[in-house]
């Protein structure tokens, strides 16, 4: 009786520390996720620098802190400072989700129709399935200012809403829909369906959005 309570215990050990190994190995993988949270002050990210600390955030509290996280967004030229395509800011790949499959090879990958985003490759960093066409609520207006080739998006007007510092009514930004269906001149893009209708939280909302974005690990 001993022994085979002795072995039962080491058997809910070894189970254990099986599964402790699984959780530890599975963020060495991650290297993209959709952010479970955005600023929650609409398009207002406190900028690409404000962007890039929420997906570090996000990053460490998965379990991969000891990678670079840069927000997929691109911004205009202001001042001094150039503009930014999103494309130039995540590295070179490969990328893999958080349940360990690869989204895309590269960035030509992730900007081809190979690339293995979607509904289902485009998780959270908690590896959760986000929202998208036909749920309640409809989430998949992902932010990214731009094309569909990963540079900032074409246009005269507001197409990052003030490079992510606004949360007003006016201004927009380009966002893309994660599911890869839905409305605008290019339903299927994951990176740059339609314009939101303004850089509020409720305007997000109103759109088919919450205000969240991509992150990939640089490094």
């Amino acid at each position: 009786m001993r022994r085979t309570l002795l072995g039962l215990a080491l058997l809910g050990l070894g189970i254990t520390a099986g599964a402790a190994r699984v959780q530890t190995q599975a963020p060495a993988t991650l290297s993209f996720f959709i952010t479970s949270a955005g600023s929650g002050d609409g398009a207002n990210l406190g900028g690409l620098a404000g962007a890039d600390a929420i997906c570090q955030k996000l990053g460490a509290a998965a379990g991969a802190g000891n990678r670079t996280w840069r927000a997929y967004l691109s911004a205009k030229a202001d001042g001094t400072q150039p503009a930014v395509n999103a494309k130039d800011r995540i590295g070179t790949g490969p990328w893999y989700n958080a349940k360990g499959v690869m989204v895309a090879q590269n960035v030509a990958d992730l900007h081809s129709e190979n690339n293995k985003l979607g509904k289902e490759g485009s998780l959270t960093e908690k590896g959760a399935v986000w929202n998208g066409r036909g749920d309640t609520p409809n989430m998949h207006d992902i932010l990214t200012g731009s094309n569909m080739d990963g540079t900032l998006a074409s246009g005269a007007g507001d197409v990052t809403c003030s490079n992510w510092t606004s949360n007003k009514g006016d201004g927009s930004a380009l966002v893309g829909h994660h599911d890869k269906q839905g409305g605008g001149a290019n339903p299927n893009s994951w990176n740059s369906a339609h314009p939101s209708k303004g850089c509020s939280q409720a305007n997000l909302v109103a759109t088919g959005g919450a205000g969240a974005f991509y992150c990939f690990a640089a490094k």
